[in-house]
């Protein structure tokens, strides 16, 4: 049973990769990415919805009015997230997206445990952490050099990645609130999704156009359903195999699929084949994930 709660944690992380691949092809068919990002998290918050009635825990949602206010704010990362992906993805690869959003996650997750911010036990830095953050930094060098043109699309990346632990902290302070994960998880995604109706609603874009969802591919809907996926099962996994397993696993199944659907062009994305460089990079970004989170 143990062993296939860490193949579940690879599995979602790989689903991360999927997500922002399928959002490409959504974002082509509507024409605006805030749109793209509106449509598949209003997906996931109904998926959640339903996950909640059928498991009999949406009672829990009455009790948000009694919870702190920014306990309900870890929504507004998977915006950010979510529409980073979709503009990273063709502009820098599927790898080095991953290995920006990797980046940004570790980082975030090490100040967050050195300093105990949001309510986490403090942890004391150590020589693992240092090396394990040195060979994050190392792989993703290696990996967006190439790509140091971009260094708006790099800045973007790395923030990107680092609000995933912090939206991890404040869920986790929701779950002690509620103690209902689904009802967390759709919580979490109703308030995302009201993020980004704002943003679309105000941002000088052309409002989405819905006649060519009939022509997009059907894995181009998969997006919601692995956000959902992936949030839940964090909430799930963690109690059972640890946050460190958890976050090591997921990160490594998001970079381990990134880096096949960049070398196999899945999912309609360019071919970037794997090169020695690519390679190297990879290997560093997860052996340096494995280090900062079990240092």
């Amino acid at each position: 049973m143990y062993f296939a709660l860490l193949g579940s944690a690879l599995l979602v992380g790989c689903l991360l990769a999927v997500q922002a691949s399928a959002n490409l092809q959504l974002t082509k068919a509507v024409g605006t990415p805030y749109g793209a990002s509106t449509l598949q998290l209003g997906l996931a918050a109904a998926v959640l919805a339903v996950l909640a009635v059928a498991t009999g825990t949406i009672g829990a949602v009455a009790l948000v009015p009694d919870v702190e206010p920014w306990h309900l704010l870890g929504g507004l990362a998977s915006p950010l997230y979510i529409t980073s992906g979709i503009l990273l993805f063709p502009r820098l690869g599927a790898l080095a997206a991953v290995g920006l959003f990797v980046t940004g996650q570790m980082f975030a997750s090490v100040v967050l445990d050195l300093f105990g911010l949001l309510g986490l036990h403090q942890k004391p830095l150590s020589a693992g952490i240092v090396v394990g953050a040195v060979a994050v930094l190392a792989g993703i060098t290696v990996i967006a050099r190439p790509k140091t043109r971009h260094v708006g699309w790099i800045g973007l990346g790395i923030v990107a990645g680092a609000v995933l632990p912090v939206q991890g902290a404040i869920n986790a302070r929701l779950r002690a609130d509620l103690h209902a994960p689904i009802a967390v998880a759709l919580i979490s995604f109703v308030v995302a999704t009201l993020a980004i109706a704002v943003v679309l609603l105000f941002n000088r874009t052309p409002p989405p156009n819905l006649a060519p969802l009939k022509d997009m591919p059907w894995w181009g809907w998969l997006g919601g359903g692995c956000a959902a996926a992936y949030v839940t099962a964090t909430f799930l996994l963690i109690p059972e195999i640890g946050a460190a397993t958890t976050v090591v696993l997921t990160v490594t199944g998001q970079q381990l699929a990134s880096a096949l659907i960049d070398h196999r062009g899945l999912f309609r994305m360019p071919r970037r084949p794997f090169t020695p460089a690519r390679v190297a990079g990879l290997s560093l970004l997860v052996a340096g994930s494995l280090l900062v989170q079990f240092g």
